[in-house]
């Protein structure tokens, strides 16, 4: 398997999607559209994807790796991500609590808890990890479910990863 996402000409995750989106892109003053991508060689068994984007990075400025984004339960025939695909629910996704959530950050908004929250790195530039797994079945989790419980559920059940690091501009 692998993941395809276009970065920016200089090699970065364009700015529709990061720390200088448009107003347009923004909630609450945080990036929420999503940047497009593309899977392939998704196994044929495969029953869903499941995504997760974070940041190890962030550890040195606030102590944890930051999750961007986690989802579950797109049907593994919807392996073309567009863009904006969080905030749509792309194909029915189930989304899981991002580190806005954390009650180390406090926020409370479903529309940055509980969606993608793009990269605004603080100090320098980050790399940023996407990762995309072929499951045989499909989590049984309600939207709102933290990283560890897709992590759980998802257990026994891995066909495939695709893995993509993205560089992120401070």
């Amino acid at each position: 398997m692998d993941v395809h996402v276009k970065l920016d000409e200089n090699g970065y995750i364009p700015d529709a999607y990061a720390k200088y989106a448009d107003k347009n892109g923004l909630h609450a003053g945080t990036p929420t559209r999503s940047f497009p991508f593309e899977v392939t060689g998704v196994p044929a068994n495969a029953a869903t994807l499941a995504v997760v984007f974070y940041d190890i990075d962030s550890i040195p400025v606030c102590g944890f790796p930051w999750i961007h984004w986690c989802a579950c339960g797109i049907p593994a025939s919807k392996a073309s991500f567009p863009e904006n695909a969080s905030n749509q629910g792309f194909a029915g996704m189930v989304q899981g609590r991002n580190s806005s959530a954390s009650r180390l950050v406090g926020s409370n908004d479903p529309l940055l808890t509980c969606r993608y929250n793009g990269p605004q790195p603080p100090d320098r530039d980050h790399t940023y990890t996407l990762r995309v797994y072929a499951l045989d079945n499909a989590p049984q989790l309600s939207e709102g479910f933290w990283l560890n419980e897709l992590l759980h559920a998802m257990e026994g059940h891995v066909l495939g990863v695709a893995i993509a690091q993205l560089p992120g501009r401070a």
